[in-house]
């Protein structure tokens, strides 16, 4: 079982999409995001399995929640940064978790 201690090792911010670019060399449809996680954090890079629920201009300027402190990840030829943070639909196709509201760039989950 995990313990509050563990959840709190996690860091997940809130960031926005600034660019989204498509990325035919991953082995699943994903495209390749730029996320503006505000000044302390800056722009990241990630890999995210979005092409079936997801155009790249619903994506731009969205504002997600992703976690910035796991270790970036070879994808093919692209390293990811962080993990965007999403949930299966009924098809098991990943749609984002976003803040209800607006946020500050870089705000921490808690």
């Amino acid at each position: 079982m995990a313990t509050i201690q563990d959840f709190e090792k996690l860091d997940i911010r809130t960031g926005k999409i600034i660019e989204v670019s498509p990325f035919p060399e991953a082995r699943k449809p994903a495209y390749k995001l730029l996320i503006d996680f505000g000044d302390k954090i800056g722009i990241k890079k990630s890999s995210a399995q979005l092409v079936q629920n997801y155009k790249p201009e619903q994506l731009l300027n969205k504002n997600i929640l992703a976690v910035v402190n796991f270790p970036s990840r070879q994808i093919g030829p692209f390293i990811s940064e962080v993990l965007t943070l999403g949930v299966p639909d009924h098809d098991g196709e990943t749609i984002l978790i976003i803040p209800e509201k607006s946020t500050p760039l870089g705000a921490k989950l808690y």
